[in-house]
């Protein structure tokens, strides 16, 4: 299966990552979103990633000129289904998620592969929403995308491997390293990696340490380059709430429950950098502990 041209659904930070890797590899990619502000705010964070990349010498200045002629953008959805390979990116939402695919379906041609970037959410009950559920998988990008090297690839129950294997060419050929997880909450990394960020949650919230008390403690006893309350702000908290909730709902453990103060800052609006307030005020020149 040949795939030369790829469709990104969303053009957020991830949405817009995966469009820079994909254009920087060689793929011609159409780049959608409901909102031109967020087309033209994507693609000019694309073009100061590649500028930053031929800075430090690890592209060419000409490689920034191809790249960017590689993407176009549209408010149309159904025009992704004429792409070999589609990229969901959209919000950590179900509902919004199958509406997109719901969308696309009667556009896709017979060839095209339908692929999520969902971090939690079961791939085998969103394939089940379309008509080629054996052509649907989970592509799963790490946040920021042209910098992480794994992407978690996921099998639905009904996937073939003739799809497998044309994402795992692509992954091949992005440079990155493919990870296969089984289709079950969460799948590998959000699996080990959110209940840990949620447990410093509880950790502040039951008054064990203060945020920089616990993100100074990992880095240096653990040897992790972010704390867990600085990397849930880098993630989104939102994020990491809507992943906890799959957690708790798919596997019935109550071990894996969102702690209460979790859902206090994302109902505040304190999302974390994306809205300058989370476990860190990030509206001065230095964050700043907001507990």
């Amino acid at each position: 299966m040949s795939i030369q041209k790829v469709g990104v659904v969303g053009a957020g930070q991830m949405g817009n990552g995966i469009a820079h890797v994909m254009a920087l590899s060689g793929y011609d990619v159409l780049l959608s979103d409901i909102s031109q502000d967020a087309l033209d705010a994507a693609l000019n964070t694309v073009r100061g990633n590649l500028s930053r990349q031929a800075s430090r010498g690890k592209i060419g200045d000409s490689d920034v000129e191809a790249a960017m002629a590689r993407i176009q953008t549209t408010l149309n959805l159904p025009e992704l289904g004429q792409t070999d390979l589609v990229i969901e990116a959209a919000t950590e939402r179900e509902n919004i998620k199958q509406a997109i695919f719901d969308e696309l379906q009667p556009h896709l041609l017979p060839h095209t592969i339908l692929t999520s970037n969902t971090s939690s959410i079961s791939i085998t009950r969103l394939a089940s929403r379309t008509d080629r559920p054996e052509r649907f998988m989970g592509f799963h990008f790490m946040n920021p995308v042209p910098v992480m090297q794994l992407v978690e690839l996921i099998r639905g129950i009904a996937t073939d491997e003739e799809t497998y294997a044309a994402c795992k060419g692509v992954v091949d050929r992005l440079g990155k390293t493919a990870a296969s997880a089984e289709d079950f909450p969460a799948f590998i990394v959000n699996r080990i990696l959110m209940p840990m960020i949620n447990e410093a949650v509880y950790t502040l919230y039951e008054g064990v340490g203060n945020v920089q008390s616990i993100d100074q403690s990992m880095k240096l006893g653990a040897n992790h380059p972010m704390g867990p309350l600085e990397l849930a702000d880098f993630i989104g908290l939102d994020t990491c709430l809507a992943i906890m909730n799959v957690l708790h709902e798919g596997l019935a453990d109550t071990k894996y429950r969102p702690c209460p103060l979790l859902t206090k800052y994302v109902e505040a609006g304190w999302l974390g950098r994306k809205t300058q307030r989370g476990f860190y005020d990030y509206r001065g020149d230095v964050p700043v502990p907001t507990r």
